[in-house]
Formats: C-alpha cells, structure tokens, sequence
C-alpha cells in the first residue's frame, strides 16, 4: 500500500502523517509513505486544501487532521 501526505510540511500535515503511520501499524499493514509538497502537483490532482492523503492514487481525506479510527477506517476501506 502507498500511502501519500500532501501539504508543505506544515506540523497539520505532520501530525496527519504520524495518525497515519500509527493506523497502519495498529493493522498490520505494510505502507509505504511519501511526503508530497509540490504545490503544482496538488493542485493537478484537485487537491483544494492540505492535509491531504491519498492511498494507492486515491485521494481519501482532505483539509483535516484524521483520528486514528478514522485512518483506520480509510486505511481498511482503501486496500486493495
């Protein structure tokens, strides 16, 4: 599972990487993660606002910090 966290490495987007992370390894689950804070890039994809996250090219959360039940949540739902 590739799992990326876009936004410019501010501590929101920091904070939802570490949920993130924890989810993952809470459920077992091999992830890779990739920190993307190319501006243009979001805004190619329709990314509007950051924190964002996308799991396996599919944006799954956006302009919040997750709970942990919630990246659960979106980790289980999104796994191929």
């Amino acid at each position: 599972m590739k799992v990326q966290i876009f936004g410019a490495g501010c501590p929101r987007c920091k904070q939802t990487e570490k949920i993130f992370k924890i989810a993952a390894e809470e459920l077992g689950v091999e992830a890779e993660f990739e920190k993307v804070t190319d501006l243009m890039a979001m805004m190619e994809i329709g990314i509007a606002s950051t924190p964002a996250v996308g799991i396996d090219g599919k944006i799954v959360l956006s302009g919040k910090i997750p709970t942990l039940e919630e990246a659960k949540r979106l980790i289980k739902e999104n796994r191929v």
